[in-house]
């Protein structure tokens, strides 16, 4: 009797965070065989614009997964027409190896949801579910194994936490890294041949685009929450240029850009700032998080060809700067006060961007800089430039400084 492992899902596209899990599971469990099956039609999401198709993928996890001990890319699911349950794949296995030991392996995410699966029951009578982490964090793993005791008690299943080394990658960061030019967490074969083939936007010509087009390719790159913001800051900064007499189409293009990034983590964001040669100061290394402004910048310029004036504006977006430009000022108080935002002071924003501008901006800066005291928090010494630049009483502050 052999021990199977069966790993499916998506692949869209498969990186190095699957490629460690199957040798961790292949290892950890002692298997005999370990099955890749890409799914054919995902039955729970539709792929994003500009994937691959079902045999394309297929053949990604060839290359993915070809120096891994023990496993072997399945077609299974390409073969057999319709959303591809895992119901309906654990039976055809089961059937055609009916004597040996199945273990189906899911991340943390998918044992939290198995109850809600098509036939959970059956599943885990057919196999055993093998769980292994996708991310560190013992507050996640600690909410598995009172799920996993959960499913125990109310369903026939057999449960294995696995204790794996993960990478903390998904394959939706990888998707955006390609399309903003700097891919990460691929397999060398995997990642010529999605640039050979131009998926995930990643051999498009995004250079110097239609605004309608721009803008929809900027809010695939987002998590669907944030979206609202930034179509908002966008709307908000074409209306300011056109009270203020700045471009409004510039205006439109930096607000659609202005958070291209915001969806990367942090070392995603040192990431970039290392593919595009940027020098980072002291503060900015040690709080990746702030970075967006500076990577969503230099992609704005790198990968979409975007004017100095549209970059500037979002490079200096979330500190601002002594001295801003009319466009600088517009995108950073656009970010501030667009019509989602909502917190104590934002109504005062509002009502003095009608009137003063610089004003408007002060106001932003001196919100900004009191809640960040008040937090214990370094102040960026831009925004501090910024925030003296910009005072009512400018003269007295440079007389302090």
């Amino acid at each position: 009797m052999a021990r199977v492992g069966i790993y499916g899902g998506s692949f869209n596209p498969p990186h190095v965070g699957h490629s460690l899990a199957a040798r961790e599971m292949t290892d950890r469990l002692g298997l005999d065989r370990l099955l890749i099956v890409p799914a054919a039609v995902p039955p729970h999401k539709a792929l994003p614009d500009g994937s691959p198709g079902a045999a394309d993928r297929l053949e990604l996890c060839r290359l993915a997964f070809a120096d891994v001990p023990k496993a072997e890319v399945s077609d299974l699911e390409l073969r057999r027409e319709g959303p591809s349950y895992t119901i309906d794949t654990l039976r055809a296995l089961r059937q055609s190896m009916p004597d040996d030991e199945l273990f189906l392996m899911m991340g943390t995410d998918m044992l939290l949801s198995f109850d809600l699966w098509r036939e959970p029951e059956e599943i885990a009578r057919l196999a055993t579910l093998a769980v292994v982490r996708r991310e560190e964090s013992e507050a996640v793993w600690d909410e598995v194994r009172r799920k996993a005791a959960s499913l125990s008690r109310t369903l026939p299943a057999r449960i294995v936490l696995v204790e794996n080394r993960c990478v903390q990658v998904s394959s939706t960061t990888v998707r955006r890294l390609l399309a903003l030019g700097a891919p990460l967490a691929l397999e060398p074969a995997v990642e010529r041949m999605i640039l050979e083939r131009g998926w995930y936007l990643s051999g498009c010509d995004l250079k110097n685009l239609p605004f309608d087009r721009l803008s929809e390719i900027s809010l695939s790159l987002h998590d669907e929450k944030r979206r609202p913001h930034v179509l908002g800051t966008s709307q908000t900064a074409r209306a300011l240029a056109l009270r203020w007499g700045a471009d409004p189409d510039l205006a439109a293009r930096a607000g659609i850009l202005h958070d291209i990034t915001k969806a990367l983590g942090p070392s995603e964001q040192l990431h970039i700032c290392r593919k595009y040669d940027m020098v980072l100061t002291e503060l900015q290394r040690d709080n990746p998080k702030l970075l967006h402004a500076k990577t969503g910048a230099a992609v704005a310029r790198a990968v979409f060809g975007e004017c100095e004036a549209v970059c500037e504006a979002i490079y200096w977006h979330t500190t601002g700067k002594a001295n801003m430009s009319l466009l600088e000022k517009i995108i950073y108080i656009a970010d501030y006060m667009e019509p989602n935002r909502s917190f104590p002071g934002v109504e005062i924003l509002r009502s003095l961007v009608e009137t003063d501008l610089d004003a408007a901006v002060f106001e932003g800066l001196d919100q900004s800089v009191r809640l960040l005291r008040k937090q214990g928090r370094i102040v960026d010494p831009d925004s501090l430039s910024a925030w003296r630049c910009y005072h009512p009483n400018k003269d007295r502050e440079e007389q302090k400084a």
